[in-house]
């Protein structure tokens, strides 16, 4: 341990401790830009400068470690002169349209400028103008609002191993851009999104949506159908100022529903949906000795991944859709024959805390129900805030709603898709099920928490699997390569591209570094599914009535023809660089 003074105050931190870390345990929030907690401590924006007592000049509290009998100021006139002068010299170059900004009364540049009175025009000059890409069908970049923080290409190297994006140019031209300053959509990026919610500013956001549902909800010959996500439950209500990890489903119904589409739905249906599917997929290829080990689809990420860095994998992807996709299917078929419905007429919105469900649902080989797209558009859950308020809707005073029939009752195990580990606990609720009809566990913690890699050993009935639970792409590139090398021997892999799944997906509400830095959202995101799961009666997904309801009146078995049909995909190989 290690004892300092920080603006005359004492206080005791572990060695390696920054001064930044440290000034915390005081409840001083020295700013940064650049800075989030084990992603990016690279000391380059300069905001986070404090004075060390016996050495010249200002220092990155970021970056410092603390010392014995240190003393620190952190709010001296020369560091608040120093901040100041730093704030506007970033302004100089910055496209400031904050009226219009996505990211506007929630920009940690524009809460800083604020803090410090700073001119914004103190430093005018001539700004580079960059074209803004807005060629892929998930994330718009505009490096005209760029700050060159390096969040974003921390987020995409370290976090996901990917690197579709890097710094171009050196000096006053330094830039953010894929290789050959080409498009997102030409690059190997995967529209996981975790570059927008690690953007301090307006950078980076997700292609909104949100006038093609305002325009279908218009639109009298269209009806509306929504349905959420698991995970949005637990999110959404951040953007309202409420809780992180408060569970806001009754609420996020009633607002929907306000907004004046025709029917609400929950998507909790459909991840059962998958699970069945899934689990007899897997049961089948352990009994006949077919490909494993089998690995989950339902992250479009994921299986983008695969696709251009591992292709030699796509057999080993299970070919359940997502359950986005499987809804889609399913509301465009069994739900449009049933209430008389040309699926022509039917718009689909599904509301994901994901930015990469925006290409799913464009993929050709998701849509098999006509010549058109089983879900038409895909919000994230920050495209759904903003619909809400800007319809006027008191949100935080709502009363709770119900989903709307046939699709409002689901199981616990459909709740925790939502969080790493919840698909594979809920496929082992019920493969154990069928491989032994007396099997009664219904919770599997091994494979719960949000490390990045998680194992796990079950044998059921003599059958015994080995299963591997990894999160975040780094962390999948690992597990890969363990099985490529043989090193591992897994019979079933859950994977999801957004660390902590998609609780802490790239369409999940933005939160600034004071609270990334020192708040756990992945734990307290997925506390709010487990804990809803836990108080369910209803756990696995094979025994929901909804479940029981389509295979008796529509897909009759699972992976019989007719859901093999509409429920299972395929997948194709992608350029490598």
């Amino acid at each position: 341990m290690v004892t300092l003074k920080i603006n005359g105050r004492s206080v005791t931190v572990p060695e390696g401790y920054t001064i930044l870390q440290a000034a915390k345990e005081l409840d001083i929030e020295i700013p940064s830009l650049c800075y989030l907690k084990d992603l990016n401590c690279i000391g380059s924006c300069r905001v986070c400068v404090v004075e060390v007592k016996g050495r010249p000049g200002l220092v990155a509290s970021c970056v410092y470690p603390v010392e014995e009998g240190m003393e620190v100021l952190t709010n001296t006139p020369a560091i608040r002169t120093s901040r100041k002068m730093t704030i506007e010299l970033i302004l100089s170059s910055h496209h400031k349209k904050c009226l219009s900004c996505v990211r506007g009364n929630n920009c940690e540049l524009q809460k800083m400028a604020f803090d410090y009175e700073v001119d914004e025009d103190r430093f005018s000059e001539e700004e580079i103008q960059y074209d803004i890409d807005d060629l892929s069908p998930y994330v718009v970049r505009d490096n005209n609002k760029c700050i060159l923080c390096r969040r974003c290409t921390a987020a995409c190297t370290k976090i996901q191993s990917i690197g579709a994006i890097g710094e171009i140019d050196r000096g006053y031209k330094t830039h953010i851009d894929c290789a050959f300053e080409k498009s997102l959509d030409e690059s190997v990026c995967v529209g996981c999104g975790q570059c927008i919610v690690a953007c301090p500013v307006g950078a980076l956001n997700e292609k909104s949506n949100i006038d093609d549902v305002w325009d279908a909800i218009a639109d009298p010959e269209k009806h509306v159908l929504v349905f959420t996500a698991p995970s949005i439950r637990a999110t959404l209500g951040e953007s309202f100022n409420m809780p992180v990890g408060t569970n806001v489903e009754g609420k996020m119904v009633n607002a929907i529903r306000r907004l004046g589409v025709d029917k609400v739905f929950n998507m909790d249906v459909t991840a059962d949906l998958t699970i069945i599917e899934e689990a007899n997929e897997f049961i089948k290829r352990v009994q006949n000795g077919e490909t494993l080990p089998m690995m989950t689809s339902c992250c479009p990420g994921w299986v983008k991944f695969v696709e251009h860095q591992y292709p030699e994998f796509i057999p080993n992807l299970s070919t359940c859709k997502s359950p986005q996709s499987m809804f889609g299917a399913v509301l465009k078929s069994y739900y449009a024959e049933k209430n008389n419905i040309d699926p022509k007429d039917i718009f689909v919105v599904s509301v994901i805390p994901c930015t990469a469900k925006k290409f799913e649902v464009g993929r050709e080989q998701v849509n098999k129900t006509g010549d058109f797209q089983d879900v038409d558009v895909s919000l994230t859950t920050r495209e759904l805030a903003k619909m809400i308020k800007g319809a006027g809707l008191r949100f935080v005073d709502l009363a709770d709603e119900e989903f709307d029939n046939p699709f409002e009752i689901a199981s616990g195990g459909g709740a925790i898709f939502g969080a790493t580990g919840g698909v594979m606990e809920a496929a082992l609720r019920t493969a154990a099920t069928i491989l032994d009809p007396n099997f009664t566990a219904t919770e599997f913690t091994e494979v719960r928490g949000t490390e990045g890699v998680k194992e796990a050993e079950y044998t059921v009935n003599g059958t015994t699997v080995k299963v591997a639970v990894a999160s975040g792409l780094a962390n999948a590139r690992k597990v890969l390569e363990a099985v490529k090398s043989g090193e591992k021997d897994y019979t079933f892999i859950e994977v999801m591209a957004c660390p902590g799944g998609c609780i802490n997906g790239g369409g999940q509400p933005c939160q600034s570094d004071s609270v990334r830095n020192y708040v756990d959202l992945k734990s307290l995101r997925a506390k709010a599914l487990y804990d809803l799961d836990s108080s369910m009666e209803l756990r696995k997904s094979h025994e929901s009535p909804v479940i029981k309801m389509l295979y008796d009146e529509y897909f009759e078995t699972p992976g019989g023809e007719k859901s093999h049909h509409l429920l299972h995909t395929s997948y194709v190989e992608r350029q490598k660089y």
